[in-house]
């Protein structure tokens, strides 16, 4: 497989659009004059100026098509002119020889067109109303994807087409119109095969159930699996992690779980998990929960379609976030639509409180943070003599600075204002070895923030390359071996071109165990991961493994921002520093937010890093040890019982509210229509449905 060529500059694809338009003016001139050299070389050049641009710049084919020169138009061009060419190379009466050519040409085009309405009428009836995961739905006769080729237009004419044009071609330097007939044969036979491929699907046996079938089989999987807690995703691409850390508290709860999603690409994005997950993209199929056993709905975001899930009034609604810190954000006005707001501790409670957006205090719920029973507790200072590396031991250092967020607020992300001078005090002892995780969006708003971010990388292999020192053994195989059994168990092989019905047919219902499989296996990664490295080496970690709580473990301290990052490193109760990019005074700082009281606060030109690394290497000098106990209690709430225990207890107590509030409905409806029966809808509660006569 080709390696893809790094993302040209404008100049660049400048260029090659001059490219491809001389090559046309230059075939067109060599087709009236007439000169065969040229009109070969030409069409030469125009052909594989169309494949760079198929393999790497899709934005240049989008200006084309803007601008009413897609593929179809410029193929039959790049024809036309070789017919043009071929005319006027021999004598003035050539045309009966030629007609019978260019009515196959025409003939070809014209099935290309005939291709792509039958391939629009396949893609909509593979378009399920319903998109599912870890869910068994052969009933809905799914099957391989059509070829992608098949599905492409623009790769289709390319293909397709390269017989006819290539005989055109070949018929030109020794006016041998044969060539030009069996180039077009090839053409039109290939496109009345893939005609053909794709009208046989369209059999009635061949294509996947219709809308209303799925509608059925979706209602009656509900009245099979009967699930009570969900979790509720809407979002883009870039925000999956923020449905993805609460997957494991979710597959802990007491009920039947489920995820219901909105965005089909969203499908793929959620991590492996064995809960089962439906993407449910129209209103009116989401509004099929109402009569379902669903009565709780987990939002770890707000996004622009909660606001339809929260019209179903059977199902009570909960918000979560995805991560609790001093910033606006966490205490957004829209909390008030849900009916709880479930927060980590008490300090979230007083958050909420203080902003007056509305959320009422019987309304939020302390329930911890479940995911944080992964991040292990302090266990002393770094291994080795006091003075830092003698022995080859260091103190592990994780700087995960946030993004730079939607405001433009420079107090956000300390990677722009402060990241370097941090990078390099770090870098300046010899004793720190430096994990450097940033935020995945940084860069994404500010451009500074993503250059910031470039020049802090090459700072740490800059110091890599200059650092000397004893090298732990290193176990690439059993980290090889581990890695693609972790990769086997997580993810999934699709055939390339699958659709979403070809990803469901696959992603059935999982193996049984194959979750704790999953934990067995990233435990033995990272174990093994963290022992690959060599102790001396800074680490840039931008993967998605090792996990953030997984770097938690093996810190010794955090450099971060104001962020949900500090919250949940506080879990540890291991020192912890932010940096004070807002231009605020130090106590004034702290005053704003609180999750700053137990830190040490660092200025932006990192001049207290030296007394940071010594408080860290000699315990004796921390004084901020119970000032952090303290605040892990004031933000997390107490240790007994486990966040995951309280959780459940939340998700109990609002399934026992939604079950309630469906009894005392269904009782009143029943009174004002006596008429009526009702027959059970989940767990002790009914809705009302007309008597049979």
């Amino acid at each position: 497989m080709p390696l893809p060529l790094p993302r040209p500059p404008a100049l660049l694809k400048g260029l090659v659009t001059i490219v491809l338009a001389a090559a046309f003016a230059a075939q067109a001139v060599a087709a009236l004059l007439p000169h065969v050299p040229l009109l070969l070389a030409a069409t030469t050049v125009s052909l594989a100026t169309e494949g760079v641009l198929y393999r790497w710049q899709r934005g240049v084919l989008s200006l084309f098509a803007k601008s009413h020169a897609d593929i179809t138009v410029r193929h039959v061009l790049r024809d036309l002119l070789l017919v043009v060419g071929l005319l006027r190379l021999g004598e003035q009466d050539r045309e009966t020889v030629y007609a019978p050519l260019v009515a196959g040409l025409l003939a070809f085009y014209v099935l290309h067109c005939a291709i792509q309405a039958v391939s629009v009428l396949v893609r909509r009836t593979r378009t399920l109303p319903v998109v599912t995961r870890n869910i068994d739905a052969s009933a809905l006769r799914l099957s391989k994807a059509p070829s992608a080729l098949l599905r492409r237009p623009g790769h289709r004419l390319l293909v397709f087409g390269l017989p006819a044009t290539a005989g055109l071609l070949a018929a030109a330097p020794g006016d041998e119109p044969v060539y030009a007939a069996a180039g077009i044969a090839l053409s039109l036979a290939l496109a009345l095969t893939g005609l053909g491929a794709l009208l046989f699907r369209l059999l009635p046996g061949r294509r996947p159930a219709g809308e209303q079938e799925v509608l059925d089989w979706f209602d009656a999987w509900l009245a099979e699996y009967r699930p009570t807690v969900g979790l509720y995703f809407s979002g883009g691409a870039s925000s999956a992690y923020q449905a993805n850390m609460w997957l494991e508290p979710l597959a802990k709860t007491d009920g039947k779980p489920v995820i219901v999603l909105r965005e089909r690409f969203m499908v793929q994005k959620i991590a492996a998990t064995d809960i089962p997950i439906v993407c449910l993209p129209k209103v009116s199929t989401l509004m099929r929960l109402e009569h379902s056993t669903l009565q709780v709905l987990i939002h770890p975001s707000n996004s622009g379609k909660t606001s339809q899930v929260l019209r179903i009034p059977t199902i009570r609604h909960t918000f979560v976030n995805h991560g609790e810190s001093d910033k606006l954000s966490s205490c957004n006005p829209y909390a008030k639509a849900y009916d709880e707001v479930w927060v980590a501790g008490p300090a979230a409670r007083e958050r909420y409180a203080l902003a007056e957006v509305g959320v009422e205090d019987k309304d939020v719920v302390e329930t911890g943070r479940p995911q944080l029973d992964a991040v292990r507790p302090y266990a002393g200072p770094p291994a080795g003599p006091r003075g830092g590396a003698a022995d080859g031991h260091f103190t592990t250092v994780l700087y995960a600075p946030t993004w730079e967020g939607w405001d433009g607020n420079p107090g956000n992300t300390s990677v722009i204002a402060a990241g370097e001078n941090l990078v390099r005090a770090l870098l300046a002892d010899p004793g720190v070895r430096l994990l450097y995780k940033p935020h995945p969006l940084t860069g994404s708003v500010d451009p500074r923030a993503g250059a910031a971010d470039l020049r802090i990388r090459e700072l740490i292999r800059a110091a890599n390359r200059e650092r000397t020192g004893a090298r732990r053994p290193t176990v690439g195989p059993e980290l090889a071996r581990l890695t693609e059994e972790l990769d086997r168990l997580t993810t999934t092989a699709f055939r390339t071109g699958a659709d979403t019905v070809e990803r469901m047919r696959v992603q059935s219902a999982p193996e049984p165990g194959r979750a704790e499989a999953v934990a067995r296996a990233t435990a033995a990664w990272e174990e093994a991961y963290w022992a690959s490295l060599p102790e001396s080496e800074h680490q840039i970690i931008t993967d998605a493994r090792p996990a953030l709580y997984s770097c938690f473990n093996v810190a010794d301290l955090l450099i971060s921002d104001v962020s949900s990052v500090i919250s949940d490193f506080l879990a540890s109760e291991k020192p912890y520093a932010v940096a004070n990019t807002s231009g605020l005074p130090e106590e004034a700082f702290r005053t704003a937010f609180p999750t700053v009281a137990a830190a040490t606060v660092l200025t932006p030109d990192a001049a207290g890093m030296p007394d940071l690394l010594e408080t860290v290497r000699h315990p004796e000098k921390d004084d901020l040890a119970q000032a952090r106990a303290a605040l892990k209690l004031r933000l997390l709430g107490p240790a007994d019982p486990p966040s995951q225990e309280r959780f459940n207890a939340a998700v109990r107590a609002l399934c026992e509210e939604a079950r309630a509030h469906r009894a005392r409905v269904a009782e009143r409806l029943t009174a004002e229509l006596p008429g009526q029966r009702t027959e059970p809808a989940g767990d002790g509660a009914g809705l009302p449905t007309a008597a049979p006569r």
